[in-house]
């Protein structure tokens, strides 16, 4: 598989505003927010063209519910895809390229979706660092794994200035880079 990376594209923010208002009315009464997450979140990011969205719900116990209503408009539960406290989903066909996750408040995965996200928009010279290198290692591999294993280090320097513990950073670089097995 051939790993896209692209400069940023002004469209993506309209692009996850239409997601949006396609998935809050079924969600609305259970979900605190929808975020738009990932590096199309970030203005001038190089990115994989794919619009990253976390649901965002109040606690572990919404999530059933949240899971029963995006299926009402064609989602796919995946499970957590080991990733502890996030929930996956595949995106209906013909939707707009998308990656769908629901997440309970404040769990890590949330957390660190939401500081990656803060921390690149508000350093744009950090922003342009992570660019740069999404773009060499997308031009050097064809294995997602390695271009994740590649960017964790850059990402937990960046999650550690918005107040990520050691533990946590340590559970993150196990899901970028997990043993082999």
């Amino acid at each position: 598989m051939t790993i896209v990376v692209v400069p940023y594209d002004p469209a993506w923010p309209g692009r996850f505003q239409q997601l949006r208002r396609r998935i809050w009315p079924v969600v609305a009464d259970v979900a605190v927010s929808i975020e738009h997450v990932g590096s199309t979140a970030v203005p001038g990011l190089a990115a994989k063209p794919v619009i990253d969205i976390d649901v965002i719900v109040p606690s572990a116990a919404e999530v059933p519910l949240a899971i029963e209503r995006l299926a009402t408009i064609g989602y796919q539960h995946l499970g957590d895809l080991m990733v502890t406290g996030r929930e996956a989903f595949r995106a209906p066909a013909g939707s707009v390229a998308h990656h769908l996750y629901v997440c309970p408040a404040g769990v890590l995965s949330l957390r660190n979706h939401l500081a990656l996200r803060d921390h690149l928009r508000a350093h744009p010279e950090a922003a342009a660092a992570y660019g740069a290198l999404k773009l060499k290692l997308a031009s050097e591999t064809d294995d997602i794994d390695v271009y994740i294993a590649g960017k964790t280090d850059l990402v937990a320097t960046f999650l550690a200035a918005e107040g990520l513990q050691p533990d946590e950073l340590a559970v993150i670089a196990g899901i970028n880079r997990p043993e082999p097995g």
